[in-house]
């Protein structure tokens, strides 16, 4: 092989990777365009796949001209190695089809907000590997496809994803409708900007003993605020009414009734 021979495959190999990579680019951005633009989820696994597809055309194109390797012949030394290989990557292979299974299939897709085992937040990401779970916090959770695949989880629906709530107890002597109509008014001014505008605060009652009556404010925040955050407002809305079984004085008359401020 003389210099000039050299230089020349050098070449061919430079332009052809040269066009390999422009290929890939541009196909990569009218794929996320398409799969933006339909209802098949935008996930990177199906553009990783196309990538992965576009280089190997490349790489093929370059054997003969410039390492001496025949196509064929490395496609079918490849066919029999892959059975081998396939063994070693057992797992990334099942993390792969997993996944594919988990997009297509509609399963679990970016947006989604879903809790697995324990943990909950939304879906990011599903790749060549894994599923990218992050919650409120930033706190990201990485999932093998293949785990996921095979793990019950639940996926929650849009009024539920936001949800949260606040525990306390009523007097028994509390005029539960009168504490509904405050607490409800007091905490929506309360979470102005932490809470979705698009549902209202709501109280609940699940039961009473000889304590009194338990309820729950239900509040919905947005997706960039965290629970604790709109937990910690309600708390401080809720502190010191005069209807809270813990608020009764011990010189209080036991038969008068105690109804919220206005």
């Amino acid at each position: 092989m003389d210099w000039n021979d050299l230089l020349g495959r050098v070449v061919y190999l430079a332009v052809a990777m040269a066009v390999t990579a422009l290929v890939d680019c541009g196909v990569t951005r009218v794929t996320r365009r398409v799969l933006d633009a339909s209802s098949i989820p935008s996930a990177s696994i199906f553009v990783n796949i196309i990538r992965g597809v576009i280089w190997a055309f490349g790489l093929l194109s370059v054997l003969d001209p410039v390492f001496g390797i025949k196509a064929t012949a490395f496609v079918a030394a490849l066919g029999v190695t892959s059975v081998v290989l396939s063994f070693g990557l057992q797992d990334t292979v099942s993390n792969v089809f997993s996944g594919l299974g988990l997009m297509l299939g509609k399963v679990v897709q970016p947006g989604d907000y879903v809790e697995v085992a324990g943990f909950e937040g939304f879906v990011t990401d599903v790749n060549w590997r894994h599923t990218t779970v992050q919650d409120r916090l930033g706190n990201q959770q990485i999932i093998p496809n293949s785990v996921l695949n095979k793990t019950a989880f639940t996926r929650k629906s849009a009024s539920s994803a936001g949800s949260c709530g606040v525990d306390f107890l009523a007097r028994p002597d509390a005029d539960l409708s009168a504490v509904t109509a405050e607490v409800a008014r007091d905490v929506a001014v309360a979470l102005e900007g932490v809470a979705d505008p698009a549902y209202e605060v709501s109280v609940s009652f699940t039961g009473m003993d000889a304590y009194g009556t338990h309820g729950t404010v239900w509040v919905h925040v947005k997706e960039d605020a965290t629970f604790s955050a709109a937990q910690d407002r309600v708390a401080r809305v809720l502190q010191g009414r005069p209807w809270l079984a813990d608020a009764i004085a011990d010189g209080d008359d036991a038969g008068e009734k105690v109804v919220p401020s206005r």
